[in-house]
């Protein structure tokens, strides 16, 4: 998926997009809850779909969100439950995020 180049250097969308860009469950659901036209992400269709997911994959969307928009909040000790790949993505979002 080619996303587009003003959004990764957005600081808002560049964290989200890095983790729905590479996590192995989450890049599946790119075209069908984020419209880049409008530049905006179905939240609700995300958290729909996502209930009878894994813990680790409900923080990483979570996080993806909290990176987007602030507004889901997340515990930052759940990464424990993520494995060293979900870990190292994790941390570059954000620092994609934070890092100015």
């Amino acid at each position: 998926m080619l996303l587009p180049d003003e959004l990764k250097k957005d600081r808002y969308w560049s964290g989200a997009l890095h983790i729905f860009a590479n996590h192995s469950k989450l890049k599946l659901y790119i075209n069908q809850f984020i419209d880049f036209e409008e530049l905006s992400l179905d939240v609700d269709g995300f958290e729909r779909i996502s209930r009878s997911w894994s813990p680790a994959d409900k923080f990483m969307l979570r996080l993806a969100l909290h990176l987007f928009n602030g507004q889901s909040a997340i515990d930052l000790s759940l990464m424990d439950r993520l494995d060293s790949n979900n870990k190292k993505l994790a941390f570059k979002a954000i620092q994609l995020r934070f890092a100015g």
